[in-house]
């Protein structure tokens, strides 16, 4: 079906603007390593909240719902003022990662609640109490208590009681692509008449304060008439108009550097002139004519109980005699266009919820872009008329990474706590966006691959606060979903996408090889690997004993990654016989990878195996200084991720590829050890299909025998990250009179291991719950329904199929959103009646970061809609309607 919103994206694709303005603000500016300039690396201490609305930011702008161009050279967000609050609110507030007993938490309520790709239609909720904001409170409360104890809410606060709030909602739709239609509503779901101050805010991002020379046109934001307009020399003109408005204000977006540091301004108004205008009446703080590179738009209301306002706003490229003349007809006509897209896209969903969490899930996915700008080598030299950098800069924090130059459009993790890429949440993040905008997915996933990204030596960044460190490498991973997710979509997939990753791709690959398998020997230790405290030692540092870890994760990665290059190789070689010698190269790397997992360096020592034959699971190993080694038996993902490297191939593709499939028939003469360990491609599966995988049968069986075991890794809420045995019998290592223990910790983090928001020791994770999904479904279009497993412990006859499992995990998954027989939402177990009853909450979805390993509660960063988008694409697949596999057996 091509609907308006494909004719755009297809218009889009071919080079019209109608994705130059979108949500691209990011939430939190501040506590950023971009803007940190300090001696010792302290990025939350250098640019605080405080100091947020008094400093011009030098990469970036945040602000609360707001967009701006592709560039982020002119901006526009939501400001407002209770009248009670000590300053305004114009950006989200939460804790620093020192300040909160689980690391950085963000601390307000807010919701994406639809968006189209081209964002020809987007919708925000804000909710704003009425009360004065109680930012210390938040802050005292947090830092008093352990690892043990709970986070203290805003809603703990009583700020939300007897309803004493607005719900702000802020929507946008493009009359053209450079026509932007802004209507701002606010509810007042109090008891009693509250004021508000609502200020719709345009300014321009500085850029010229860190500039070379001084000779240059400023860009400048004046009033003329009813109406301003807002020049600069790279984006020309634009016209902004606010309805029924008697006032605009000006200020400078300039830092207020007497506030924060005690010295003179240079200028009459500072970036906070607004805020102390309004909040103190400080009317000096102003820029004194009606004009300045900032401005707001002043809208003074009593509103009733349960009563409501609009306020009509236009940001346009081009003047409007009458701007708001045909304004409500706009909106009218995107919001229908935004509802017949998702309509085609969800046109097998019955159920009514599942509709609405998909599409919410679907809005943050669009919500999270963000404008991301970083060069290293300016911010590691410093800028001119600004004091240069402390010399421990140039040895500092990604000093290694002066090639970085990022300037782009970018799929966030969560705009205000990861509001900066990590390249394997990106990867997941793609699938998803795949099934939106293909266009937009492939993007990001060259984007990293581009020379101002990847490093010389081919290593892909990881993240801002060290781009050196390592993520799992499932980029190769993410380039054949999309892949694959385009040619089943049309018919015909993206060989010239495919052909340009997969060369960059080898680079990467083989910096892998080259930096990160110690011995030579096909086992790597990839360090943290992303799972942070999954283990028992921080992988990413010296181990405590000394010597070194085998890494099941990091070598059944890699593995999986040799496959996915075979793969793309051999499609590339279905037109160029040339990339049939690659996908053998890539072939024989995962042969060599699973020798080792088997026999770690080919030592031919007995039990010398990343397997374990007595607990039937995959260990890390550790090696210690004096020659010993030890299986580090933690029941984890660790051990299920062998699992993820499996691929099937058609028989009639390997018929089209003679070279390869003589070396298969050659390895199965010469080394037929290699063959037994590893695949079935000379026994054919179901249709022929031939099974390339690094764990057989027995292995998968007894592997999965644990997934699906309640006791387990099984929770109702889909596989935990750590098995629940764990609970009652946590490994511990004694080393030098110390014990280093891992226990089941079902959600959040009780160590600070990397900061201690993150907790892979019992939480469910949907990143490596896709991942088993999607592996189950390779090894069923395989064996097909021969392959029946027992339940683990043998009590009954009861079998179940493949099928069962996917059908069960996804529903699992899914149940942690969806509305149960009593109308709750697990995501919102153990929160105040207020998030499953009220009707102004109980269907607004915020998609966590993770979720708790017994009870589905969302954990960890509220809005990581990235990789939690995941759920959209299982709710896609899923086979709704039907009853879930429940796996109890009589």
């Amino acid at each position: 079906m091509s609907t308006a919103e494909h004719q755009r994206l297809t218009a889009a694709n071919q080079g019209a603007s109608w994705k130059k303005w979108g949500p691209y603000l990011s939430e939190r500016q501040w506590g950023t390593v971009r803007e940190d300039y300090s001696r010792d690396g302290s990025a939350w201490e250098y640019t605080p909240h405080d100091h947020a609305r008094s400093r011009a930011f030098r990469w970036g702008e945040d602000g609360l719902g707001g967009i701006s161009d592709s560039k982020q050279l002119l901006c526009f967000c939501v400001a407002l003022w209770n009248h009670k609050d000590p300053i305004l609110k114009e950006r989200l507030f939460g804790l620093t990662g020192p300040e909160g007993n689980h690391a950085e938490d963000v601390k307000e309520y807010y919701y994406y609640l639809d968006s189209t790709p081209t964002h020809s239609y987007m919708k925000y909720l804000y909710k704003y109490p009425q009360k004065p904001f109680p930012y210390e409170l938040l802050v005292n409360m947090n830092m008093t208590r352990g690892k043990d104890e709970p986070e203290y809410e805003l809603v703990d606060t009583g700020v939300f009681d007897d309803n004493r709030y607005f719900d702000v909602f802020v929507e946008y739709a493009k009359a053209s692509e450079e026509d932007i239609c802004i209507k701002i509503r606010i509810c007042n779901r109090g008891p009693e008449e509250a004021p508000i101050t609502v200020l719709p805010t345009l300014w321009f991002r500085n850029t010229w304060s860190w500039e070379e020379s001084e000779d240059h046109d400023l860009p400048v934001i004046v009033q003329e008439g009813l109406n301003v307009e807002a020049t600069h020399n790279q984006t020309g003109k634009y016209y902004f108009y606010a309805a029924y408005n008697k006032e605009f204000i000006f200020c400078e977006n300039e830092t207020n550097v007497y506030r924060l540091f005690g010295e003179a301004n240079a200028h009459a108004s500072a970036k906070d002139g607004i805020n102390d205008y309004i909040v103190k009446g400080d009317l000096g703080a102003l820029s004194p004519e009606s004009k300045g590179s900032k401005c707001a738009a002043w809208y003074k209301f009593h509103i009733p109980a349960g009563e409501e306002k609009e306020i009509q706003l236009r940001l346009s490229k081009s003047s409007h005699a009458d701007p708001f003349g045909a304004f409500q007809e706009v909106f009218h006509q995107r919001k229908k266009e935004a509802d017949t897209f998702y309509a085609d896209l969800q046109k097998e969903i019955t159920s009514e919820d599942l509709r609405l969490i998909q599409r919410q899930a679907y809005a943050g996915m669009m919500w999270t872009k963000q404008f991301y700008n970083f060069k290293i080598r300016d911010w590691l030299k410093g800028d001119p008329h600004h004091s240069p950098p402390p010399v421990e800069r140039k040895s500092g924090r990604n000093h290694r990474w002066q090639h970085m130059d990022n300037c782009d459009i970018i799929s966030m993790p969560d705009k205000w706590e990861y509001p900066w890429y990590a390249v394997w949440d990106s990867a997941f993040h793609c699938v998803p966006l795949a099934r939106l905008d293909m266009q937009f997915a492939k993007e990001q996933l060259l984007l990293f691959l581009k020379e101002r990204y990847m490093h010389p030596n081919g290593q892909i960044p990881a993240y801002e606060w060290d781009f050196s460190d390592v993520n799992p490498p499932v980029h190769g991973w993410g380039v054949w979903k999309v892949y694959q997710m385009e040619k089943e979509q049309t018919g015909e997939g993206d060989l010239e996408f495919l052909k340009q990753a997969f060369h960059k791709l080898i680079l990467n690959f083989t910096w892998w090889v080259n930096r990160k398998d110690r011995d030579g020997n096909n086992i790597f230790e990839g360090g943290f690997l992303g799972l942070d405290n999954i283990g028992v030692f921080d992988r990413s540092r010296p181990l405590p004993t000394g010597g070194y870890i085998e890494q099941a994760d990091g070598t059944s990665w890699m593995a999986m990654y040799s496959l996915n290059l075979m793969r793309m190789a051999q499609e590339l070689a279905l037109k160029d016989d040339t990339y049939e010698h690659l996908a053998i190269k890539f072939f024989d790397h995962f042969l060599h990878i699973a020798s080792s997992l088997e026999d770690l360096g080919g030592l031919g020592i007995k039990g010398h195996s990343l397997w374990d034959e007595e607990d039937n699971f995959f260990y890390d190993i550790l090696n210690l200084p004096d020659g010993h080694s030890t299986s580090l038996r933690v029941r984890s993902i660790v051990g299920i991720i062998p699992l993820f490297a499996v691929e099937v191939l058609e028989a009639d593709l390997l018929e089209k590829l003679p070279k390869f499939r003589a070396y298969l028939d050659e390895i199965r003469l010469r080394r037929p050890d290699l063959c037994k360990l590893v695949s079935r491609w000379d026994e054919p599966g179901e249709e022929d299909k031939k099974l390339f995988s690094l764990v057989r049968g027995w292995r998968m069986t007894k592997v999965l025998e644990r997934v699906i075991d309640e006791a387990e890794f099984l929770s109702d809420f889909g596989m935990r990250g750590l098995s629940k045995h764990h609970l009652t019998h946590p490994y511990t290592y004694k080393h030098n009179g110390q014990d280093f223990s891992v226990a089941y910790v079902p959600a959040e983090s009780d160590t600070y291991l990397f900061g201690g928001n993150s907790n892979w020791r019992g939480p469910i994770w949907f990143p490596i719950n896709y991942m088993l999904l999607e592996s189950l479904q390779k090894f069923y279009s395989y064996y097909g329904d021969r392959f029946v497993l027992p339940h683990p412990e043998e009590r009954s006859e009861n079998r179940t199929q493949i099928p069962d499992i996917i059908n069960s995990l996804s529903h699992r998954l899914i149940n942690i959103f969806a509305r149960d027989k009593q109308g709750k939402r697990a995501v919102y177990d153990g929160f105040p009646t207020l998030f499953q009853e009220d009707p102004h909450f109980r269907d607004y979805i915020l998609f966590y970061e993770y979720f708790h390993g017994d009870t589905g509660r969302g954990v960890g960063a509220s809005h990581q809609t990235g990789w939690t988008g995941l759920i959209a694409e299982i709710i896609h697949h899923a086979h709704l309607g039907k009853e879930a596999s429940s796996f109890t057996y009589d």
